[in-house]
């Protein structure tokens, strides 16, 4: 009956969100509550969900001061430079843009955070796009993709938990990996490809004069216009009709706003663009390169996990704040900018809390995660390697990272043990489904992504569950073709 319930759960809220019959936080908060009193365990509902709280404290905290520090980097200019890289690169190109996200994305992924990564992604690439009339879920979609392959990185957290819960080294688990994990990126970047020649046959090819109009160049098919609905809500313009910005400023309104990928923007009333303002009243060029060391240092201690991650960005934020903005009211300014992002991500993570807490609390994830091993057929014993592989693409979507790793994975390996299977095999193959798991919204860091890029969730899960969970099987295919797994 658990197990019935437990589908059923799932399935109700993904149908919700996906058909926007209620927001996500609603979704995470109600369903969960409603079926802990299906199950006749409405007593226990305050217990699990305060213990579900306590488990993702540190995550809220982490994330919350993640963003404040990153925040005041994007402000202050730190990535000014890689906006203007990236500008130079793409050259209003739909596939220079989306491929450059894959590259983007999966560079800074190296910091093992995934917040962090979406922050800088989407503060970096949010202009261009909206500029160019480029579909975010794109963006977000690519974003995510390369993130979760990166995201097996010892210190990202999935191959630490699966090398503690199986009692295995990390290094032994994922270095025989990475002829896989590789193949996996070429699959994120040959998918960047594809979808950008779509947006290029949907948008044209288009260049990007040095005032930032968007003028169309090479059109392959419409030649007389540029269709733009996707990604802008709007209903189709021609690129004259975009008005010009300067050096990336806009010129439609000389309020700056508190909201976007960036605190201190300029907004086009018509188009909703939003572009960092190079003159920008919060830039401190004299302190770049202490800010730079700053960055540099904190992700260093980050992934030699020096102190908690949550303790490290406590620290970062508040030598940021103090340093760049030494006087009490631009501090409070700075806090005020980011806080809605921060309000919308900590509400977030602790309505995840919800439905973690009640599918651990009333045993749904164990008999869920029991029926699912014990319908494998005594003949794929021997191939335990690959059935788990296949196994973490939806349970690693359905359930936070910590439970998968340290509920289902040893029985897992119980199983694979039993026909002759080693657990360095089991836990190399658990690795397969981070791809999709980082659009799960069961990880804190993906509301980070959709809020920043302005894209519902639902829009985002839609568009994206299909190229992820491929994303991983091409890992696993590659693993298997490697004999790896």
């Amino acid at each position: 009956m658990l197990t019935i319930l437990g589908f059923v759960m799932i399935a109700a809220f993904l149908a919700l969100i996906m058909m926007k019959k209620m927001s996500p936080m609603a979704a995470l908060v109600l369903i969960p509550a409603l079926f802990c009193v299906l199950v006749g365990q409405g007593a226990h509902l305050g217990d699990y969900v305060l213990k579900g709280i306590g488990d993702l404290a540190p995550t809220a905290a982490m994330l919350m001061f993640a963003i404040i520090y990153f925040g005041v980097m994007i402000d202050v200019g730190l990535f000014d430079p890689i906006v203007r890289s990236i500008l130079k690169f793409c050259k209003a190109d739909p596939v220079r843009v989306v491929v450059g996200t894959a590259l983007l994305a999966a560079i800074v992924s190296l910091d093992g955070d995934g917040s962090t990564t979406f922050m800088i992604t989407v503060s970096a690439l949010y202009p261009l796009y909206k500029r160019l009339k480029m579909s975010l879920v794109v963006m977000t979609g690519v974003a995510a993709t390369a993130n979760g392959v990166m995201n097996t990185l010892p210190w990202g957290g999935p191959t630490a938990r699966a090398a503690t819960a199986l009692k295995l080294d990390a290094g032994d688990i994922f270095v025989p990996m990475i002829p896989a994990l590789a193949v996996g990126l070429v699959a994120v970047f040959a998918l960047a490809y594809v979808l950008g020649r779509r947006e290029r046959k949907r948008l044209g090819v288009l260049t990007l004069g040095d005032a930032g109009l968007v003028t169309e160049a090479v059109p392959e098919k419409e030649t007389e216009e540029v269709l733009v609905g996707a990604g802008s809500g709007g209903t189709g313009r021609t690129p004259a009709d975009a008005r010009p910005t300067t050096g990336g400023a806009g010129t439609g309104s000389d309020d700056a706003t508190a909201t976007g990928p960036g605190s201190e923007v300029q907004a086009d009333d018509d188009d909703g663009l939003q572009v960092l303002d190079p003159q920008r009243a919060t830039l401190r060029p004299k302190l770049y390169w202490f800010n730079a060391a700053l960055t540099l240092a904190l992700l260093t201690l980050l992934i030699l996990q020096v102190l908690p991650i949550p303790v490290l960005f406590l620290l970062g934020a508040a030598l940021a704040l103090t340093v760049n903005f030494p006087h009490m009211k631009d501090q409070k300014a700075r806090v005020a900018a980011h806080a809605e992002n921060v309000l919308n991500v900590s509400g977030m993570v602790f309505a995840a809390a919800v439905f973690t807490g009640v599918l651990t609390g009333t045993g749904m994830v164990e008999h869920m995660a029991r029926w699912l091993v014990s319908g494998i057929p005594d003949a794929l014993g021997p191939h335990m390697g690959i059935v788990t592989g296949v196994l973490s693409i939806p349970l690693t979507y359905f359930m936070s990272n910590d439970g998968f790793y340290f509920g289902i994975v040893p029985i897992l390996a119980e199983a694979g043990a039993a026909h002759g299977v080693a657990p360095i095999e089991i836990a190399r193959a658990s690795l397969v489904g981070q791809a999709l798991h980082m659009s799960s919204p069961l990880v804190p860091a993906v509301y980070v992504l959709v809020g920043m890029a302005k894209v519902e969730f639902g829009d985002h899960t839609k568009f994206t569950v299909k190229w992820a969970a491929l994303t991983s099987l091409v890992v696993l295919c590659a693993g298997v073709l490697f004999g790896i797994l």
